[in-house]
């Protein structure tokens, strides 16, 4: 072999070690450049937090009870009952703007009052009524809240099955149409009745639709309410007849919203609930998981007291099927219900005086968690009591003052437990927490029986982000 192959070839061997280790070494970097994180720029982007402007307060009352059915030639007709006395009033004392809305085909209607900012401030606003009935058709005492004005709302309670005549009520306080859609919940599920789809509710006006004509025979409905346009505050007036005898009435609020947990305060029993051979229930709780089946439990609380009536009960809700669960053997007392579900759900306690003549009954609500000062009115009527819920493990003090200039006074609502106590009819009270509670009033009298809860006040504009 000459030297020259011999240098070709190592010149070439050469070559070849140098190009494989030049791969090799492009691999590892790439792989290297792949596992290991590379600097990166982050950029946020620029934000501006900013308050609104506060907007005009707005309640909406539920008006007087309503009759359908009395002129024999147009059983449709609706006409008013009994009118409703009102009491509202500001925090701040300078009172707000008064404005009747027209009930459609009835003539004057409920009451809504409108408080504009002041010091660019949003007014805290509260007001609240109460109607009494004593007819052939019609009979019992009603009490209810004026609400701020919802775009989604629900309505727990009443019956479209024989001897009821319930009316879904549908205000529009606003300045604007709004369009309503009803869906109904019942033992077929939800649905969207012919009766209930794109309601027009004209401005300054309220309607009124008969429950049967959205669900007839249905036992147990629930009522979800969807508004366009405008927000409407939506009521239903429920009242039963047993063979020819009026057996109750009542003005049942909306529920804001669908929540995990629900409790309802105030439920008045004032005889053995179900423990006396009745044939007839006298405290039942519906309940309705729309959406999801869910577990819940059920806790029956007395007031005062912190341990539970008896053991909590298990309950299993389909999805958009409302379920009702009889309450037996709760004496004569003040109590709270509380429902802990695994989704989202409505619920409402309905209590009965009895079953007889001259009897009464009452839906009760649920009470949302108040946290801020919150402002709210006592109806004319029975003496009102205030039920008062301590969710926490601690104790926790609450102040209520009356707007007029009364005394204060404050109350400890032990942990886990709550506390009820009377103030005066046809008042305005102040009610400041230290601590989340919830709260409700109860009327109870001789064939008289009503709930509110107490709302928190929605006065404070939260600060938004504004990306310029």
């Amino acid at each position: 072999m000459s030297d020259r192959r011999v240098f070709r070839w190592a010149t070439t061997s050469a070559r070849l070690l140098i190009g494989t280790a030049v791969s090799v070494l492009a691999v590892v970097a790439v792989v290297t450049a792949v596992s290991v994180p590379w600097p990166t720029l982050v950029r946020e982007p620029l934000s501006v937090l900013a308050t609104p402007a506060p907007a005009a307060s707005v309640i909406a009352c539920d008006g007087g009870l309503l009759s359908i059915g009395r002129n024999p030639t147009a059983a449709s007709t609706v006409t008013l009952a009994a009118p409703q006395s009102v009491i509202g009033g500001t925090a701040d004392g300078g009172g707000a703007a008064e404005q009747q809305l027209q009930t459609t085909d009835v003539g004057p209607g409920p009451l809504a009052y409108t408080a504009p900012p002041r010091d660019g401030q949003a007014v805290d606003i509260a007001a609240a009524g109460a109607a009494v009935a004593n007819a052939d058709d019609l009979a019992g005492f009603a009490a209810s809240a004026c609400r701020q004005p919802l775009l989604e709302s629900w309505l727990v309670g009443g019956s479209a099955a024989t001897g009821a005549a319930d009316l879904v009520l549908l205000a529009n306080p606003g300045s604007v149409p709004a369009t309503v859609q009803l869906t109904v919940y019942g033992v077929d599920g939800p649905q969207a009745p012919p009766g209930g789809v794109d309601l027009v509710i004209a401005p300054g006006t309220q309607r009124v639709v008969p429950l049967a004509g959205l669900a007839l025979g249905e036992e147990t409905p629930v009522v979800r309410v969807s508004a366009v346009g405008a927000p409407i505050h939506a009521s239903l007036q429920a009242s039963m007849t047993r063979t020819l005898t009026p057996a109750g009435v009542d003005q049942v609020g909306p529920i804001a919203h669908t929540e995990n947990k629900q409790v309802i305060t105030g439920i008045t029993v004032a005889r053995p609930s179900g423990d006396d051979g009745a044939s007839e229930e006298t405290t039942v709780l519906r309940m309705l998981s729309p959406v999801l089946p869910a577990a819940a439990r059920v806790t029956v609380t007395a007031a005062g007291r912190s341990e539970p009536v008896g053991d909590p009960q298990e309950v299993s809700l389909e999805a958009g099927k409302p379920l009702e669960l009889a309450l037996n053997g709760l004496a004569p007392g003040a109590y709270t219900v509380s429902l802990d579900a695994e989704a989202p759900v409505v619920a409402a306690v309905w209590q009965t005086t009895g079953v007889g003549a001259g009897d009464d009954f009452a839906w009760y609500t649920p009470a949302p968690e108040v946290t801020v000062p919150s402002l709210f009115a006592t109806p004319g009527g029975p003496t009102p009591s205030l039920s008062i819920v301590n969710p926490s493990d601690q104790p926790a003090v609450v102040a209520v003052t009356p707007v007029d200039g009364g005394s204060p006074f404050d109350l400890t609502v032990p942990a886990n437990g709550s506390i009820a106590v009377r103030l005066a009819a046809r008042s305005l009270y102040m009610l400041d927490p230290e601590a989340p509670v919830r709260a409700g009033l109860s009327f109870a009298g001789d064939g008289a029986l009503a709930g509110v809860p107490v709302w928190p006040a929605d006065v404070a504009t939260p600060e938004i982000v504004v990306y310029p």
